[in-house]
């Protein structure tokens, strides 16, 4: 279970989140919708224990991140596609997070096929990957400690739709194994097609909590997500 309980982050008398509340059931997917600078990415720092909330609480498992016993098996994140070291070969990268949680190198040759890297592009250095393999490499890495719950801001920038589709079907098999998992997007769309549940989000406040079924009814669920970020908007123009 992840869950946000009326989290609010302020940067300089800014507030970046505004008492956001939701929550991520084991077994599903819930896509979490906003434009950019609506405070996504911003709500993903707080629950990995990158930043502190203002007040409030996140938490997986029901635990802050911080608290966790083994947090590279409890939750799996992929924040910033760019963060690995560029120098680095794929396979290095992914071996040294599986020595840090004491997993066999054979781990690494299964996540390797998992995300579809082969051999030859994993010897590669990672700053001469694209940014699609460099999704792929980031997913895997979050994905060695076999998480029960998992993290994804972006994750299908850059991603082909040959990839796309692949990570589709990667994350409804992780919800049907039961992880919890919260995908983060500005792309309604490509969310609409893997989520069970949705949460759009705009100017840091919970604008629609739902199924896709109940948010979509009548007029659709893009037509829903752009009315309600533009009376966000409004109200705080």
């Amino acid at each position: 279970m992840i869950e946000f309980n009326r989290v609010t982050k302020t940067y300089h008398g800014v507030r970046a989140l505004d008492e956001v509340s939701f929550s991520v059931r084991p077994g599903t997917v819930t896509g979490f919708l906003g434009p950019n600078g609506a405070g996504k990415s911003t709500a993903l720092r707080v629950l990995a224990g990158l930043a502190r909330p203002t007040s409030g609480s996140a938490t997986v498992l029901g635990r802050p991140y911080t608290e966790l016993e083994r947090p590279g098996f409890d939750v799996g994140t992929l924040l910033d596609a760019g963060a690995h070291h560029p120098g680095r070969t794929g396979r290095e990268v992914l071996t040294l997070g599986a020595l840090l949680l004491g997993l066999p190198r054979s781990r690494v040759e299964e996540v390797l096929e998992l995300v579809g890297l082969t051999v030859k592009e994993s010897r590669r250095v990672v700053g001469g990957y694209s940014l699609g393999m460099r999704q792929r490499l980031g997913i895997g890495h979050a994905l060695l400690g076999r998480p029960r719950a998992l993290l994804l801001d972006e994750p299908a920038n850059g991603l082909d739709p040959q990839g796309i589709q692949w990570m589709r079907t990667l994350l409804r098999g992780l919800a049907g194994e039961g992880c919890a998992v919260l995908l983060s997007s500005h792309l309604l769309y490509e969310v609409e097609q893997v989520a069970d549940h949705i949460v759009m989000i705009g100017r840091g406040r919970v604008l629609a909590d739902g199924t896709v079924a109940e948010l979509g009814a009548g007029r659709g669920l893009e037509r829903t997500f752009l009315d309600l970020t533009a009376e966000a908007d409004r109200s705080l123009a």
